[in-house]
């Protein structure tokens, strides 16, 4: 009698104990499917398609025969807990890899924006200018208003003035450089930069000339403004800002009509600024891209070019 009473005090002393545990287990499993909730969102922000499900999930509640003593349960929640555990650790590692790979890709940028910047400043510390005021190559004349052709609207002809006679034009006061007044804007826009150019009004015509890009950037003429603005640079002395320039007006023009010109223009500054590989690479994209379009003069300078700058 006194051995049942004592197994009975026992299995009452017992069972909260028991339940305690089963408690502190179920509130683990909670706390780990919580921090693994939050680990999957960050993993797979596109959404629950892509969550990693559990392999061991709790087993289904079943009927108990009477007798049969219930000691599973706390032996599935570690089975859970064991399982949370190792899918936390395997989630934790694949984060500090994509951390790791970040951390290169954003080394490897800087390392290509150091290096840009670089051959920036090297361009922009070049020696002298492509050719004395007076020398530069005369594909932009054929610019002029008279000599416009093709598609464009009809404009009319505006008297250079009398003091100017081309390239080789003395510097004429800004008052005696008229602004043309043909009815389109943007052609009225290029002429007066080309007026301010020819008469060798160089701060006065690349102010004017980037106001017409910037303003019409549609227009047929824009690629010739970004064009004489490049040469703008090159008479007034700034190889480096025109090499930037004439390569903008390729980037930005590809189709325009100055395109090839200014490649020309570019593989010559690049040679003024010691840069002889590149001006070779600029040539031979000149020739693959435009070699059907190109006259027989332009040809001849490409020849004449590739030899100054040694291209093999």
């Amino acid at each position: 009698m006194r051995n049942l009473l004592l197994a009975g005090v026992a299995a009452v002393m017992i069972l909260p104990t028991a339940a305690t545990a089963q408690s502190n287990v179920e509130g683990r499993v909670g706390k780990l499917e919580s921090e693994m909730r939050a680990v999957q969102r960050k993993v797979f922000p596109n959404g629950a398609g892509g969550y990693v499900q559990p392999e061991i999930t709790a087993p289904q509640t079943q009927a108990q025969a009477p007798g049969v003593p219930a000691s599973s349960a706390l032996s599935d929640l570690t089975s859970r807990v064991t399982s949370l555990e190792e899918q936390m650790a395997g989630l934790t590692g694949q984060i500090e890899q994509n951390g790791y790979r970040t951390r290169q890709l954003q080394d490897q940028f800087d390392a290509y924006k150091r290096a840009t910047e670089a051959r920036l400043k090297a361009l922009e510390s070049g020696p002298a200018p492509i050719a004395p005021a007076g020398q530069s190559a005369p594909l932009d004349t054929s610019a002029a208003p008279a000599t416009t052709t093709g598609s464009a609207r009809p404009t009319k002809t505006p008297a250079a003035p009398s003091v100017v006679t081309g390239d080789t034009a003395t510097a004429t006061p800004a008052a005696a450089v008229d602004k043309p007044s043909t009815g389109d804007a943007a052609e009225d826009a290029y002429l007066y930069g080309y007026r301010l150019w020819q008469a060798k009004r160089y701060p006065e015509a690349e102010a004017a000339l980037k106001k017409m890009v910037a303003d019409y950037p549609k227009s047929r003429r824009a690629s010739f403004a970004q064009n004489l603005l490049g040469r703008t640079y090159l008479d007034s002395g700034k190889p480096s800002l025109a090499s930037m320039a004439f390569y903008e007006n390729y980037k930005k023009f590809p189709d325009g009509e100055r395109a090839p010109d200014s490649l020309l223009y570019l593989g010559q500054a690049l040679t003024k600024l010691n840069k002889p590989a590149d001006a070779c690479k600029v040539y031979d994209e000149l020739s693959d891209v435009y070699g059907a379009k190109l006259s027989g003069a332009m040809k001849a300078q490409i020849a004449s070019g590739r030899s100054a700058a040694k291209c093999q």
